[in-house]
Formats: structure tokens, sequence, C-alpha cells
């Protein structure tokens, strides 16, 4: 009998599940041959400021991977598979190390770095985040560790005394594609993160929907409540973006202001865009 068991049988006779099976399984694989081989990188995004368009307030450092061909891959084409397995936590560690590197290369840099809840349990991550802080303690006061929603509320207790213990360090957290999930206010009371980061899912077209309008001020309204600083993801156009301006919200991040690049704009200013 083969002792090969990476194929499951349950998907037999369905085709669309084990199409997706196999989907997973060359992803997982095309991820773990980039780690292996140390081909991933940070692509960073600018956040900017509605109160002075063009300045950047920070970057977000956007994990990329090199699949088998040298094409650049997105951590969204990704993520969802591996999400639970070590494979994410060493991407985890991964872009913790570029992140670090890229702050301690340009002492005017302010970024933020993507990473799981399920990361702060592991040992790699969190020997990285000790030994560097450790080295340089300025890197703590411009890092911002960014935890999507939906991964916060697997282990609030545990994500508390996390955030906590960092906070003293000056490091900054932000909760990441807030609204996109099951939101339980008590989070936003109990974790408090410094900065919120409303999906883009209420802010495409928000200029022509009513509907996102409400939903998006009230949102914005949540995080002044609550001292986080507020972020609109996803912003494509000048309407969009001139609507947002208007709403309080304190930075905006898409790419109407900026794709994501290999190295993060000098000085931390940006092109003005035009307006349509």
């Amino acid at each position: 009998m083969s002792n090969d068991t990476s194929f499951d049988s349950s998907v037999a006779g369905d085709p669309l599940s084990f199409a997706v099976q196999a989907r997973d399984e060359n992803v997982i694989a095309m991820v773990a041959r980039a780690v292996d081989r140390g081909e991933t990188m940070l692509a960073y995004q600018p956040v900017v400021r509605t109160d002075k368009p063009g300045q950047v307030a920070f970057y977000e450092g956007l994990t990329r991977v090199l699949d088998g061909t040298g094409r650049v891959i997105p951590a969204k084409q990704f993520i969802e598979t591996i999400e639970e397995t070590e494979l994410g936590r060493k991407i985890d560690c991964l872009a913790l190390n570029h992140g670090l590197d890229a702050l301690e290369a340009d002492p005017g840099l302010r970024l933020s770095i993507n990473m799981s809840a399920r990361s702060i349990g592991f040992r790699s991550w969190q020997d990285i985040l000790d030994r560097r802080l450790r080295r340089n303690e300025t890197l703590g006061e411009r890092l911002i560790l960014e935890i999507t929603e939906s991964s916060a509320i697997l282990m609030p207790e545990i994500v508390s005394n996390f955030m906590t213990d960092l906070q003293d360090h000056g490091v900054a957290f932000a909760l990441d594609d807030f609204g996109a999930g099951y939101t339980s206010f008590r989070y936003l009371r109990d974790f408090y993160f410094d900065i919120l980061k409303i999906d883009r899912q209420f802010i495409e077209g928000i200029h022509r929907d009513v509907d996102n309008q409400i939903l998006t001020q009230a949102l914005v309204g949540i995080g002044q409540h609550f001292e986080m600083f507020t972020v609109a993801e996803g912003v494509e156009d000048a309407a969009d973006a001139a609507f947002l301006a208007k709403t309080g919200i304190d930075c905006i991040q898409g790419y109407y202001f900026g794709a994501p690049q290999i190295a993060p704009h000098p000085h931390g200013y940006i092109a003005r865009p035009k307006r349509a």
C-alpha cells in the first residue's frame, strides 16, 4: 500500500473539490519554493494624509513572492491558502525581517507590516522581533503591526496582552480590514488598537453609494470615539478621495495615490495626484 497521503479520497468523484485541492497544493508548493530560495520581498504602498495630500503618514509593506517563472505574486493570491499552516508563519517571519531591514536602512521611514495573530506564539517570529528591537530601540517607534479583524478575534486575550507589551516599546498596531468580518465592537474597547483601517468593500465607489457613505461615516465615528487613527483602504479615483476627505478620515490608501513599489518614495512625499 502506498504511504502517499497527500490525496484526499473524500474529493474523489467531485471534480470541483479535486480542482480546488489541486490548486491549493500548487499554491503551497509555489510559496514553499520561494521561501526556501529566499525569493520574497516587500512592496511599499503609501498611506497619505487627507489634511496634507501628497504627504505620506506611513507605508504599508506588502508581501510578494516570486513564482517559478520569476513573476511577482502578491500575498492576496496565496495568503488564505497558507494562513493556517507553518508556511504562513514563515512568510510572517520573512515579512517582519524585510520590514525591520527597511526601517534600519532609512531612519525617516515609518512602516506597517502584516501579521497573523497565529504568529504571536511562533518562536521564530517572536525571536526576530525581540532581537531586532533590542539591537535598535528606534525600530519599535516606527513599526506598525497590522492584524486583520478575523485573525485578532480568534485569540483576543493573547492578542491584547501581546499588544500591551509591545506598545510599551513604542510599537503601534493597526486593525486591518475593519468591517470585513464578524465585527465585535467589544474587542475595540479591549484591544486598544492605534489605527483602524476600513475595508475597501465600503470604500470603492463611495462617492455615489449612499449606503456605503453612511456605513463608512459610522466606522469613522467609531474610530474617533476610541481615539484611533482612521485609514480608508482601496481608494482608486479622485471622486472617492474627495468624498473621504470630507468625512474626517485621517488617511487614504489606494492606487489613486500610489501602487505598491519595491522601494518607498524618499522623504515621505509623493506627487499630488491630478484631480479628475
